[in-house]
C-alpha cells in the first residue's frame, strides 16, 4: 500500500486524514503518549465530582436546592467538556468547535434553572465522564506497559489509543446536537412573531373601527340631516344634489372600511370564535355552503385567524373557479392538529400551479408546520384538506403588561 493509499485510508468520520503510524518516538508521540497517561487522573477527579454531583442533587431533588445543585453541576459539565477540548486541541491536535452559550428564554430564577436542566450539551459532557473513566483506567496501564516492557510497539499503541480518544472527543464534546437546539429556539421565536403578527392586525381592526370608521359614521349622519333640512326648506337644487353625492360618497368609503376591516381580522372571529366566523363566510359567498366546526375549546388566535383565512381564500376559489351547486367546510381538532376540509361538487381540475391561488395557501400553511392537500380530479368533486398544530387559546389577561391598552 502506497503513503497515499495510507492517508486514505486512515481517515476519520469527517474526512480529515489522520497521521500515518510511527515507527519512531517523535515529538508528536510523545504528546499522544503524555496525553493518554493523564486521562486517568483526568477521569478519576471528573468522575468523582459527577457521582458526588448527581447523588446529592437527585437525593435532594424533592427539596428547594436539589434541582438548583443539579443546574449548578450542569453548568461545572461545560465547564470540564471546554477544558477537555483544550487538552484535545494542544496535546492530540483535535479542533472541535466551542458549543454556544445557554441562552436565557425568560428573566427570573426559572429562566435561569430550566435551560441549563435540560442542556443536551451539559448531559453529553457528563456522559463524557462517565465513559472515560474505564478508557482511562485502560489507556493508563496499557501504555505503562508499554513503556517498561513494549518498548518496539509504543509508537502504534500510543497511535490507535490516541485515535479512540480523538473519536470520543468529536463524538461527545462537539456542539452536534446544537442544531436541534437552535431549531427549538427558532420555533419559539417563530411562534412568538405569528402572535405578534395576529395581534398587531387585531389592534388595526380595533383602529379603523374606533376611529376613522366611527368618524365617518358621524359624518354620514351630518350629512343625512343637512338633506332632509335642505329638502324641507326647498333650497337649491345643485346644493341638494352635492349633499346628495357626499352622502353617497361617504357611504361608500364606510362600506370600504368595513370590507378592510373584516379582511384583517373579523370582529366575529375575535368575539366569537371560528364557527359563527365560518359560518359567516358561508352566508356571503355565492354558493351554499354548510360548515361544521366541532371543537371543544377555542385555539389561539393566531390558529383562528390561519384557519379563518385559509377557508376564506378557498372559498373565493369556489365562488369564482369550481362552477359548484354546493360546499361545505368541516373544522375539527384531532389530538395536537386542527384539521379542516373544504369539499364542492364542481367540474374539479384544481392543481397547485393553476394560478388559483392554492400554492400561496400551501406555503402559507407549511411555514406554520401545516399541512395542504388537494384532491381534484376532473370532473370534481374537489376536496381540500389542511391541518395545523393546535395550540391552547392563552388565559385571559395572560402576557399583559402593566399600562397596555385593553379592548373596548
Amino acid at each position: 500500500m502506497t503513503e497515499s493509499s495510507q492517508l486514505t485510508a486512515d481517515a476519520d468520520d469527517d474526512g480529515v486524514p489522520l497521521p500515518p503510524p510511527r515507527a519512531p518516538l517523535d515529538a508528536w508521540t510523545w504528546r499522544e503518549i503524555g496525553y493518554l497517561l493523564a486521562n486517568l487522573p483526568m477521569n478519576v477527579a471528573a468522575f468523582a465530582v459527577l457521582v458526588v454531583w448527581l447523588t446529592l442533587g437527585l437525593g435532594l431533588s424533592v427539596t428547594v436546592v436539589g434541582l438548583p445543585l443539579l443546574a449548578a453541576g450542569l453548568t461545572v459539565c461545560r465547564l470540564y467538556g471546554r477544558l477537555e477540548r483544550a487538552r484535545a486541541r494542544a496535546w492530540l491536535g483535535v479542533t472541535v468547535a466551542e458549543p454556544s452559550p445557554l441562552q436565557n428564554r425568560e428573566g427570573g430564577f426559572l429562566g435561569w434553572l430550566w435551560p441549563r436542566l435540560k442542556d443536551p450539551v451539559a448531559w453529553r459532557h457528563a456522559l463524557f465522564a462517565v465513559v472515560r473513566l474505564p478508557w482511562g483506567v485502560l489507556t493508563f496501564s496499557t501504555v505503562l506497559v508499554s513503556l517498561f516492557v513494549g518498548w518496539p510497539v509504543l509508537p502504534w499503541v500510543a497511535r490507535w489509543l490516541a485515535d479512540v480518544d480523538r473519536a470520543l472527543v468529536r463524538g461527545l464534546l462537539s456542539p452536534s446536537d446544537e442544531l436541534e437546539r437552535r431549531i427549538a429556539e427558532l420555533e419559539s421565536d417563530r411562534r412568538a412573531v405569528t402572535d405578534t403578527a395576529a395581534a398587531d392586525l387585531r389592534r388595526i381592526e380595533r383602529d379603523l373601527h374606533d376611529g376613522a370608521q366611527a368618524r365617518l359614521v358621524a359624518l354620514a349622519m351630518g350629512l343625512g340631516l343637512a338633506k332632509e333640512k335642505l329638502a324641507e326648506g326647498r333650497a337649491d337644487e345643485t346644493v341638494a344634489r352635492m349633499v346628495d353625492e357626499a352622502h353617497g360618497e361617504v357611504k361608500l368609503a364606510l362600506q370600504e372600511l368595513r370590507d378592510l376591516a373584516r379582511g384583517i381580522h373579523p370582529a366575529i372571529l375575535t368575539d366569537r370564535g371560528l364557527g359563527p366566523a365560518l359560518a359567516s363566510l358561508a352566508g356571503r359567498c355565492t354558493v351554499p355552503v354548510t360548515t361544521s366546526v366541532d371543537l371543544a375549546e377555542r385555539p389561539a388566535p393566531a390558529i383562528e385567524g390561519i384557519v379563518y383565512f385559509t377557508v376564506s381564500e378557498l372559498l373565493q376559489n369556489v365562488a369564482k373557479h369550481s362552477g359548484a351547486r354546493q360546499a361545505s367546510v368541516e373544522v375539527w381538532r384531532s389530538r395536537d392538529r386542527l384539521l379542516l376540509q373544504v369539499m364542492d361538487d364542481g367540474r374539479g381540475g384544481a392543481r397547485l400551479d393553476g394560478g388559483s391561488g392554492m400554492a400561496g395557501l400551501a406555503d402559507r400553511l407549511g411555514a406554520v408546520d401545516g399541512l395542504f392537500v388537494l384532491d381534484s380530479p376532473p370532473g370534481g368533486p374537489t376536496r381540500v384538506t389542511a391541518e395545523v398544530p393546535w395550540r391552547p387559546r392563552p388565559e385571559p389577561g395572560a402576557g399583559r403588561r402593566p399600562g397596555g391598552r385593553g379592548g373596548h
